[in-house]
């Protein structure tokens, strides 16, 4: 008998059609760092760089403009670039991410082993929670940060997050813990563990899928907010895209269109590297959660 052939015309299509899609998302990725690479008379065309396109090899690659953009661009009334906002969004997002993510999950613990009278009705509010717009809570979170004397502090702007985070992370970790089988909480309880024993010693160890997905979708919600860091913070707590958005939209001076893309791609970065490094992962905890049994 011959040999089945392994040649699929059908896949063949799919893989040509992820690559097309693959190069489009690619080029804007592309034009941004090869702008950032080069310098302003060979982005404007001047001799000897006339003839080139936004999709140009850079002639003479440098990253004067990436150094700039990280440590002396001028933002607002301050020439010290990207670097002190970069640090900033740390901050902000190591504790606002643990901090949500950590009340999340002791929520989605209690609402599904631990019942109790008016728990779903926790739960639905929680819920309504992930659809509130932002725009609509921007004034009351302002007079509640100032009435708590937070107001343009990095405390006040970590409160915000977390206090939006809890909802998308309760229903992560509360749909996951509910293809967790009550035997293993019984059998816990039985054996006289209580409420913080089974969660640190039977659900926490089993929660790495889920926790990878809450992180990841906290990390980079937070990290790519402009809206909240633009309305809650000062001028020592400033997130990193409201210092872009500054850097980007100055009207001082010659637009340095190479600092701008540098700018742009050292945002971006932390982001995508998160999504290469830990992308499946993320695909394996929503895929987790998602069949009882």
């Amino acid at each position: 008998m011959r040999a089945k052939s392994s040649f699929r015309p059908g896949r063949l299509f799919i893989y040509a059609m992820l690559l097309v899609a693959a190069v489009f998302m690619l080029v804007p990725l592309v034009a941004m760092v090869f702008t950032s690479l080069k310098s302003m008379p060979e982005i404007t065309g001047l001799a000897p760089y006339s003839g080139g396109t936004i999709l140009s090899i850079p002639v003479d690659p440098s990253f004067d403009a990436w150094k700039s953009a990280w440590s002396s661009a001028c933002i607002a009334v301050a020439c010290d670039g990207l670097r002190p906002y970069f640090w900033n969004t740390i901050v902000l997002c190591v504790f606002s991410v643990t901090i949500s993510v950590s009340i999340g999950a002791v929520n989605g613990y209690a609402l599904t082993k631990w019942r109790f009278k008016g728990d779903s009705v926790i739960f639905a509010l929680l819920l309504f929670g992930c659809f509130i717009p932002f725009q609509i809570v921007l004034i009351p979170i302002a007079r509640l940060l100032g009435l708590m004397g937070l107001s343009g502090s990095m405390a006040g702007l970590i409160a915000v997050h977390v206090i939006y985070g809890i909802s998308f992370t309760t229903l992560f970790f509360r749909n996951f813990y509910v293809t967790v089988p009550d035997e293993l909480i019984k059998a816990a309880r039985i054996d006289g563990a209580g409420f913080w024993s089974i969660f640190f010693r039977v659900l926490l160890p089993v929660s790495a899928p889920i926790a990878v997905v809450a992180v990841i979708w906290q990390f980079t919600s937070i990290w790519n907010d402009f809206l909240f860091g633009a309305s809650f913070s000062g001028p020592n707590s400033r997130p990193l895209m409201v210092a872009l958005n500054n850097l980007v939209n100055t009207s001082t001076g010659i637009k340095a269109y190479n600092i701008d893309m540098a700018a742009a791609v050292i945002a971006a970065l932390p982001t995508m590297v998160v999504y290469v490094l830990a992308g499946k992962f993320f695909v394996r905890g929503l895929m987790a959660g998602a069949v009882k049994g």
